[in-house]
């Protein structure tokens, strides 16, 4: 055989071995296709507070979260990731639509009910032949739609032993929602129509009130005493009248259930033998010590921040579980992972728990994301995002169109590093539900990287508060008003103004039947009086 002849043979064996591997994947390729659709599994907590996963830095080192600081090690992590709405069904509302809550109708717990047959990134991402599901918390009244499966906890949902529906069939499992809301999870990705790609939407009722924790994470911490926020027994002096009104406070809020004084009615006997054998020492020994002002307002934060933290050691761990299958089942590579919460929260900051305000510890969610291949492992962004853009993220990724009807921005762009020119540098905020839960004053802001104008509105409350991130970041003190400030506050209401008519904001809001009604008069004295009495035992109701 000649050399010209021996060449030419290799030559086409080459070509054939090319084409081999092209066909088949090479075995020391990534498993990710560049021009695959990507399956995405957007992992949603409740109340999750970012000061409490140690991606995030926080000072206090309140506990360690490995397996969602994964996801940020080896994607992004998002530093001001704000919501439009701090407040459950609102948050996940938007989730689905990518839409403000005059837009798509949901605007409190209280009396909205969720528009299913409106369009969402579900319904189609469904259409573009991803297999759609929902596990776990889902809080918006109406059953799913969009989902070719569901399996929710009804309205707020328990901890233990919970109830829950699938797909339109009452059931009851016997565990902790945690862990089983991750099994399911689990359980379908393994049943799938693995042709197709998936949208899975596992959400966590964890680390919601009352914080009841599992079991297992009982004593986690070792009787810790934690660091105090340095804002724990603020007096709301140079604030406006929202503050000084509001109903959320650790000192007076709190409640018997909240504070593990009573144990929740769901436990089996032997559950409820492991949660007496740790609470009830520890709740005798409160009982003796008699505490008083400053320090009864210590033992409920050091209790609250056990309980807390421990819903979020579960939730770690069970992100772990999800990391792993994916891993396990040669999914990872062409998944997008997703960890975010509903809102931010309040650890102690002010003396406050729970959310719904303009401020930071509220309106700041945290947001990691992992798209191997996209993301750059240990990526840092920094721009003005939002739960309202993930509608149109997953749609981007997924190749599809963004309806015109939708209010964010897919942050596909700044998965790949690259901030568009036109990205936003302001962000309207608007909190509806008053009256209501923890009294919080409905208001409407603009938000900015350093300021935030807001107004606080109603009946009896008209009132305009503007803040300094850089000068007061623990935002103590408005500066509305004040002659160094003009030419700021002159803009920012020109801003407020600007998105306000851009997102179609009206002046009128929604009826009282959707904004909760005012409780009787009667009936809120005597509450009133029932929790003060209460609390001056100690034992608050």
């Amino acid at each position: 055989m000649s050399r010209v002849s021996a060449r030419r043979r290799l030559g086409r064996t080459l070509v054939c071995l090319g084409a081999f591997l092209i066909v088949c994947g090479s075995p020391m390729a990534s498993s990710a296709e560049p021009n695959k659709q990507p399956n995405i599994l957007f992992i949603f907590s409740d109340d999750h507070a970012y000061q409490s996963i140690s991606a995030y830095n926080d000072p206090r080192k309140l506990i360690e979260t490995p397996n969602i600081d994964r996801i940020a090690k080896e994607g992004m992590r998002f530093d001001r990731c704000v919501v439009p709405n701090s407040i459950c069904g609102p948050s996940r509302a938007t989730v689905l639509t990518g839409k403000y809550s005059h837009a798509n109708g949901f605007y409190n717990n209280s009396g909205s009910r969720f528009d299913g047959s409106q369009t969402t990134v579900a319904k189609l991402l469904k259409g573009a032949g991803y297999q759609t599901a929902v596990v776990g918390k889902w809080h918006l009244v109406t059953e799913p739609t969009g989902f070719d499966y569901w399996h929710i906890l009804p309205g707020q949902g328990v901890y233990y032993n919970p109830p829950m529906i699938d797909n339109g069939t009452q059931v009851k499992h016997e565990g902790y929602a945690t862990d089983i809301i991750t099994d399911l999870t689990i359980d379908w990705l393994k049943k799938r129509d693995k042709s197709k790609p998936f949208l899975m939407m596992s959400q966590n009722k964890a680390p919601h009130r009352e914080w009841a924790p599992a079991l297992r994470h009982l004593g986690h911490d070792n009787d810790r005493a934690y660091p105090e926020p340095s804002t724990l027994f603020d007096d709301y002096s140079g604030r406006g009248k929202a503050e000084h009104d509001q109903d959320m406070t650790i000192a007076k809020t709190m409640t018997a259930r909240d504070l593990k004084l009573e144990a929740p009615p769901q436990l089996t006997p032997d559950q409820r033998k492991v949660w007496d054998a740790y609470y009830e020492p520890r709740n005798q020994a409160f009982a003796k010590a008699d505490l008083k002002g400053d320090d009864l307002v210590r033992w409920k934060y050091n209790r609250y921040m056990h309980d807390y933290l421990a819903c979020i050691k579960a939730v770690d761990e069970n992100v772990g579980r999800l990391l792993k299958y994916l891993e396990e089942e040669g999914l990872a590579d062409n998944t997008i992972v997703v960890y975010a919460a509903d809102q931010g929260f309040y650890l102690g900051e002010h003396g406050w728990f729970d959310k719904r305000w303009i401020f930071e510890e509220s309106l700041r969610t945290p947001l990691v994301v992992r798209w191997p291949g996209v993301t750059k492992p240990g990526s840092v962004n920094t721009d003005l995002v939002s739960n309202l853009d993930f509608a149109e993220t997953f749609l981007e990724a997924a190749g599809q169109p963004v309806p015109a009807e939708m209010q964010g921005k897919s942050l596909v762009p700044l998965f790949k590093g690259r901030t568009p020119e036109d990205w936003r540098k302001s962000f309207y905020y608007h909190y509806y539900e008053y009256p209501g839960p923890h009294s919080v004053r409905r208001h409407y802001g603009v938000v900015t990287d350093r300021y935030k104008l807001v107004h606080f509105y109603g009946p009896d409350i008209d009132e305009w508060e503007l803040f300094d991130l850089k000068e007061d970041p623990q935002e103590m003190r408005s500066v509305h008003g004040q002659a160094d400030y003009a030419k700021v506050q002159e803009e920012l209401e020109q801003e407020l103004a600007r998105l306000r008519k851009e997102l179609k904001v009206t002046d009128q809001d929604p009826p009282e039947s959707i904004i909760r009604p005012a409780a009787p008069e009667a009936a809120k004295k005597k509450a009133a009086a029932k929790k003060k009495a209460a609390f001056e035992k100690g034992v608050p109701r």
